[in-house]
């Protein structure tokens, strides 16, 4: 291995003052971290971050960070516009076939690149030496992008979750309780926000066994969820008939079209399977558990999925009540219709409210690494300041709280639309399918050479796996780009381009400013 390059833009790249000792090869048996870190030196970089998570722990985290039954709850309103019964269940199938075949994907690559810097640094390595500063960098924007609005948009969607969940103790149909007014749910996002970067912040050490936790806490609250809804059923229950095969668009699309928009429930629900790769340098082992935590929680998740919607849609009311909410969060309607209480409700939702906040901190952290990974090759405005960990606390605080502030200010088009929890969470899934896009495109169409060596290489099946997942990202990003219902209204609008195109704008003038004169790219380290 040869260190070919290595940009002076950042004290935390390996260089000669700061070199660890080499790597001692007459030790029979290496330490684990050990020998991951020697890794990431070989990859270029210097070994600041803990890896203090185990295989069970890396897994558990990525199935936070998609969070299942709150992911789905949250967004359920797009199924049920696209195409009710069918859509629900049978598009959550469909997309999690899909997601697998992307996880399949990025684990290959990421088994041989396994870095903080996740895809675009994949891209960079993969790339053709001609391309590859303008495919890390446009893969990076996208990469940091689609991790900041999805985090924006799992907080969002908690605060509108909650504001609903109060709501099912209303006086009279149509009535609430809370007002929710612009600025009361706007600060119930910024409380949300704080708490999570909080907790991520100054409970690191502490964030895998919340993990943990919140595995068995998940399927507690499901297992009794399911239990209730179908043994109490008070305004009776569908046959298996409407639940698997009722077909039902809301949406003014053509049926085709209208399911394949409701698709953005599932999606948004799985846009969180690359997110874990940011967490490569805090991971015992991350060439092997990374790829296998990424395809291993798509598969449950799946499960987990159908154990949750399937007894929801046996006890669906009316599906032009749900969709007529001012809310736009129907699950806690279903629930209260189905309970037949609003106290029996509530005790359902509590779990999913706790979920949600332990998703938005996992997806707070996630996100803080990929940002602070970005700033470390220099490709942020500011990336000195961005760049540094905090020793102390073992976190990339600075980053943490650029992602922060860039969420809160974007939360505040809230005030100038009702429809921007749609933009967030749109934007969010058409970046990352983007961004984990690139590095699988390059490969497949460099004939999958350099990740052959890789220990989580899948041979012929790699090749459908990549096809699959490229396919699903040429439908994907302009599908999420559609509006959910015809015609389109202020509160219909789906604003994910124009976020989309404001990110690409700034990237592209500081890329003309700055970055092609000064973006070297991450540092090169390969074979000759």
């Amino acid at each position: 291995m040869s260190l070919n390059h290595v940009p002076s833009n950042g004290s935390n790249k390996m260089d000669s003052k700061d070199d660890k000792p080499p790597f001692d090869t007459s030790s029979p048996r290496p330490s684990i971290n050990e020998s991951a870190d020697q890794l990431l030196t070989n990859l270029g970089y210097k070994p600041e971050l803990s890896r203090n998570r185990s295989t069970f722990q890396v897994a558990f985290m990525s199935f936070v960070l998609a969070s299942i039954p709150y992911g789905l709850a949250t967004t359920l309103y797009y199924p049920l516009v696209g195409g009710g019964p069918v859509n629900i269940i049978w598009g959550w199938v469909l997309v999690s076939c899909i997601i697998v075949c992307v996880a399949a994907s990025l684990g290959e690559i990421t088994s041989v690149y396994p870095t903080a810097g996740g895809v675009y640094y994949q891209a960079f390595m993969l790339a053709p030496a001609r391309w590859r500063r303008v495919a890390s960098w446009i893969c990076g924007w996208l990469y940091v992008v689609g991790n900041i609005t999805i985090t924006l948009a799992v907080n969002f969607g908690t605060t509108l979750f909650i504001v609903s969940c109060i709501n099912v103790f209303e006086k009279e149909p149509g009535v609430g309780v809370f007002a929710g007014e612009d600025y009361q749910v706007f600060l119930i996002f910024l409380g949300i926000t704080l708490l999570c970067n909080a907790v991520s912040s100054l409970g690191n050490r502490w964030l895998p066994y919340l993990d943990t936790g919140a595995i068995f806490w998940t399927f507690a609250g499901v297992i009794a969820l399911v239990i209730s809804v179908l043994v109490i059923a008070k305004n009776g229950r569908h046959d298996a008939k409407y639940v698997f095969t009722h077909f039902e668009s809301s949406s003014g699309w053509p049926d085709g079209w209208s399911f394949c928009v409701g698709l953005l429930h599932a999606g948004y629900a799985t846009s969180s399977t690359g997110m874990i790769i940011s967490m490569c340098e805090e991971v015992q082992q991350p060439s092997i558990q990374v790829p296998k935590a990424m395809v291993g929680t798509v598969i449950l998740n799946t499960f987990a999925g159908l154990l949750f919607l399937i007894p929801l849609v046996f006890v669906l009311p009316d599906i032009q009540m749900l969709i007529n909410l001012d809310s736009g969060q129907p699950v806690p309607a279903i629930l209260k219709d189905a309970i037949g209480s609003p106290g029996g409700a509530i005790a359902l939702l509590i779990p999913l409210i706790v979920l949600a906040i332990i998703c938005g901190i996992g997806c707070t952290t996630a996100t803080s690494r990929c940002t602070w990974a970005f700033a470390r090759d220099g490709a942020i405005p500011g990336s000195k300041w961005w760049m540094k960990v905090n020793r102390r606390l073992d976190v990339p605080l600075n980053a943490m709280m650029l992602s922060m502030a860039v969420q809160l200010i974007l939360g505040l088009i809230y005030f100038g639309s009702s429809a921007a929890f749609n933009a967030f969470s749109g934007v969010g899934v058409i970046c990352l399918t983007a961004a984990y896009a690139t590095p699988i495109a390059i490969s497949l169409f460099d004939g999958r050479k350099k990740i052959r060596k890789g220990r989580f290489y899948l041979g012929p099946i790699g090749y459908f796996c990549n096809i699959v997942a490229l396919a699903w990202s040429l439908l994907a990003m302009p599908l999420f780009c559609m509006p959910s219902q015809l015609p389109v209204t202020a509160a219909t609008v789906n604003y994910a381009p124009a976020v989309f195109v404001g990110a690409t704008i700034i990237s592209a003038v500081w890329y003309w400013a700055w970055g092609h004169k000064n973006y070297a790219g991450p540092p090169t380290s390969h074979e000759d």
